[in-house]
């Protein structure tokens, strides 16, 4: 891609109006080719006390809105994504190193997940309790249990699914009647701020949603400590998940975090379908999901042929910019890049063996799979983000669950094998929110629960269950004159 002559210098939602920010700053996306594909607004703390404020009220006008209002906005929001599906997968594709094909894909997916959305918000119901079942001495109560909203959500997404995990966030806020403060990722806010920019071109309420842009080590405290803000949202880092859990304080938090996710293979697995869903769970989008397979326990036995087996699938892969539509393209900056390398420096310094060969160009790391890795080295625990795979042999099932749990994370992991009751038994040792079964880890279908244990997330997440993570319940209870 060649540099535009002219950056856009994006504005901010605030009230219903695209605003520059009174700093008259702004700060410049430098995209995984190191060039400058736009600039996004520097807010202060005076333009975010605006937004809580704007959000504040409209949201106590939009809970007024029938179900079906609030729905017909979402469905409206889903068709105008899709009418502008190439220009938002364009932006991803140049903004955070997507190739255009998933990109898109993206964009179709999350056009899907609002649309479902609005149609699962229409079945949550409220439940009628009679005071009877409980007390006879409390036949004459009655008790309505109706969900309602939380209020003002903040939301907070990361670069790597910069439309799809923003509105996962969005449109369960907005269906349950929910206001939203919108903060992007600095790498990744250009690719947000047009989704909302659709969001505005079907007529939201003035108010309704407020997108937030600024470097969160400047502003990040105050908007998850803002009085305003009902619930906090977020998707990132386990290390930035706990700093705002803990200063949150009384207030809910839905967090979404890191893992290192295990495929434990057994000696019966089918091995080439194995080795095709490793490879693609490792190494798609470069390994930077959370939900990426990171390390392979496998049993010892099959370990030669499961490793020909996965250097044969790596040797397919394309390799380059997300321009050419490549498999796995650079990292999201020259630091992630640095530190993939570390990894796997650290493994070959400590006996790993090198199977495909560790090549870096700036912050493209081409796909690197590492056999006779141990438990020694920091590839074993720490989450790389990036297209290396440590194969760690293993004697015994007893040994392979250890060593999975044996991990400050516990997001997802993958059992494959030929007996679905061993997997099964396997699966329920496992400390981890998901466990896949002969199949890859990722996120998704989206109505499925998404969760993580230990420092992988806090709360369950999945359509239905974000609907009923935004709201709360309240009950009225009647008292009858006996």
């Amino acid at each position: 891609m060649l540099q535009s002559k002219t950056v856009v210098d994006y504005r901010f939602l605030l009230n219903g109006e695209w605003r520059k920010s009174i700093s008259e700053h702004s700060i410049s996306v430098i995209g995984t080719n190191k060039q400058t594909v736009g600039s996004v607004q520097a807010m202060t703390k005076e333009e975010i006390d605006e937004a809580a404020n704007a959000a504040k009220a409209a949201q106590k006008l939009w809970e007024q809105q029938s179900l079906d209002e609030r729905a017909t906005l979402l469905y409206a929001w889903a068709d105008e994504l899709v009418a502008r599906k190439e220009d938002i997968a364009t932006t991803i594709m140049h903004e955070v190193g997507k190739n255009y094909a998933d990109a898109e894909k993206e964009v179709v997916r999350t056009a899907s997940f609002i649309k479902y959305t609005a149609e699962e918000g229409k079945r949550v119901h409220s439940d009628l309790l009679h005071g009877g079942s409980f007390d006879q001495a409390a036949a004459n109560k009655v008790a309505m249990v109706n969900r309602v909203p939380i209020g003002v959500v903040l939301a907070i997404s990361p670069f790597n699914y910069p439309v799809n995990l923003a509105a996962s966030k969005i449109a369960p806020a907005l269906i349950a009647g929910n206001s939203v403060l919108f903060k992007p990722a600095t790498q990744g806010s250009i690719s947000g701020i047009k989704m909302i920019e659709a969001l505005d071109a079907v007529g939201a309420p003035a108010g309704l949603v407020n997108t937030i842009t600024g470097r969160g080590a400047e502003i990040g405290d105050y908007i998850v400590t803002h009085p305003i803000v009902n619930l906090v949202n977020f998707t990132g880092g386990s290390k930035t998940g706990l700093a705002i859990s803990q200063k949150t304080a009384m207030i809910p938090v839905v967090l979404e975090l890191g893992g290192k996710d295990p495929a434990i293979v057994l000696a019966d697995a089918q091995l080439e379908k194995t080795a095709r869903d490793i490879v693609s769970g490792a190494f798609s989008y470069s390994g930077q999901r959370c939900t990426a397979i990171k390390r392979v326990l496998v049993a010892d036995e099959v370990a030669d042929k499961l490793v020909s087996l996965i250097q044969d699938e790596i040797s397919q892969l394309s390799v380059g910019s997300p321009e050419e539509n490549a498999f796995v393209t650079p990292l999201i900056n020259e630091q992630a890049a640095d530190f993939v390398q570390s990894l796997i420096d650290d493994a070959l310094a400590k006996g790993a063996a090198l199977v495909t060969r560790n090549k870096r160009e700036g912050n493209l790391i081409y796909p690197t799979l590492l056999d006779h890795a141990t438990t020694e080295m920091e590839l074993a625990w720490e989450e790389p983000f990036g297209p290396v795979l440590p194969i760690i042999r293993v004697g015994s099932e007893e040994e392979a669950i250890a060593i999975a749990n044996d991990s400050e994370y516990g997001l997802q992991a993958s059992v494959f094998t030929s007996n679905i009751e061993k997997a099964i038994q396997i699966g329920n040792k496992l400390e981890t929110g998901s466990v896949q079964i002969n199949g890859r880890t990722e996120r998704g279908p989206d109505h499925l629960p998404f969760l993580g244990v230990k420092k992988s997330g806090l709360g369950v997440q999945g359509i239905r269950h974000s609907i009923l993570s935004m709201t709360r319940e309240k009950v009225t209870v009647l008292n009858f004159s006996e």
